[in-house]
């Protein structure tokens, strides 16, 4: 799974350097350039007919984008993705969808000179009546797929939002059956597999999306998902589990048990831009140094299951909850020698099947074995272990995203 920030809020278009070195030095080596945010296409009514004011030509585009590439190249960072700007979604003309099939193509043409693979492409909806979109849609994409092959692009589309009397409703994109058989009709009609999904958490939120299913149902059809945080009414991108509107927050274990499910190891792109841009510039690389480790957070949840495989022996420090969660989802698959804990009164019992015993039993185990910790005082327990003079793997075992709930929690553990 590779790991990617958005540059959106973070960098400045005409003067990129400092934003790009601040990324850099955060740790991401790989980031996604929103064209959409750069770019929002403005309209404007004219006697004969709409047209796009901004910008007026490839010139101009490129002048916009050349800053930013020549940024990424200095400092070795790889373009993940690469979004195309899009009309808004309030807006009232009808006639414009020509101008964003042509900044489609305008920006896989960008995508391929800056060594991008993917390329996010909004659908069109404008002058479309809700029961045309799809095969509207369809055709659009279908007439994109030449550019795409010539340029060696993947065309991710996103889950989408739409206007309904100045409210955002569910959008195209947003059933997961509906849209598996729509990518699957795509590539099936390109003769390739160019199309894929980025899964978009704000749009899930906004939507109501049980995103456990989607990611699920589409599975490796997913080839990007966004993380970012909003108020489920509103298209803000936040800093995750920063914004809740009335108690409701975004369903992050949803997420998460989804992507697990789903084996995801694809893009997971990190959109913090409207909590980056509100921040002073002067504090911004301490925000980018916890949006790494944020982002680490997420790729070590969803990948619990191949961290575990990656060990052909494990045992357990810790007797309480998250043990038995561990037993309960995973101690079949992934069977522990046994487990131990620092209160002497559970040494020499069996606790879910696992018996327990003294800490000090784990200096006798095989060098190749690694020590899972099951207990909430994650780096306390490490540093115990290393003081024993312990070298085996040790990896933190966490049961906020476990596959399943399990209410009967223990009591005083």
């Amino acid at each position: 799974m590779e790991i990617i920030i958005n540059v959106s809020g973070i960098t400045d278009s005409f003067r990129p350097n400092q934003g790009i070195c601040d990324i850099k030095k955060s740790g991401f080596t790989d980031i996604s350039i929103d064209l959409d945010k750069t770019f929002r296409l403005k309209s404007k009514q004219t006697k004969e007919d709409i047209f796009i004011e901004y910008p007026e030509n490839r010139n101009t585009f490129k002048s916009f984008y050349r800053p930013l590439t020549d940024a990424v190249k200095s400092k070795n960072i790889s373009v993940y993705t690469v979004k195309s700007p899009m009309i808004p979604l309030d807006t009232k003309y009808e006639n414009i969808n020509e101008s964003q099939r042509l900044m489609a193509e305008e920006t896989m043409c960008v995508a391929k000179e800056i060594g991008s693979r993917y390329v996010i492409v909004p659908p069109v909806f404008t002058g479309v009546s809700k029961k045309d979109l799809w095969g509207v849609n369809k055709k659009y994409y279908l007439s994109l797929v030449q550019v795409a092959r010539k340029n060696g692009i993947n065309i991710l589309i996103e889950n989408q939002c739409r206007y309904n009397n100045g409210q955002l409703m569910r959008g195209m994109f947003t059933d997961e059956y509906e849209t598996a058989k729509q990518i699957d009709e795509l590539n099936t009609n390109a003769g390739v597999d160019i199309f894929g999904i980025c899964m978009n958490t704000v749009n899930c939120n906004i939507c109501g999306m049980n995103m456990n299913n989607f990611a699920v149902v589409l599975g490796k059809r997913v080839k990007a998902v966004i993380i970012s945080d909003c108020n489920g009414q509103n298209e803000t991108h936040l800093f995750p589990f920063s914004s809740i509107n009335h108690g409701c927050q975004t369903d992050w274990l949803s997420l998460i048990r989804g992507l697990r499910e789903a084996e995801f190891d694809g893009g997971l792109i990190l959109d913090i831009s409207d909590t980056a841009a509100a921040f002073p510039p002067i504090l911004r690389p301490q925000l980018l140094s916890l949006a790494k480790s944020l982002a680490d957070y997420f790729k070590w949840q969803i990948e619990i299951e191949s961290l575990l495989k990656k060990y052909d022996r494990i045992v357990l420090f810790g007797a309480g909850n998250m043990c038995r969660n561990y037993m309960k989802c995973y101690g079949e698959k992934y069977p522990p020698l046994f487990t131990c804990d620092n209160n002497s009164k559970t040494w020499g019992t069996i606790f879910c099947g696992l018996e327990v015993k003294n800490p000090e039993e784990l200096k006798n185990i095989s060098d190749d074995c690694a020590i899972f910790i099951c207990n909430i005082y994650y780096r306390e327990v490490e540093k115990q272990i290393r003081d024993m003079g312990i070298t085996n793997p040790v990896e933190y075992f966490n049961d906020e995203y476990m596959p399943s709930f399990y209410y009967d929690r223990l009591e005083g553990v």
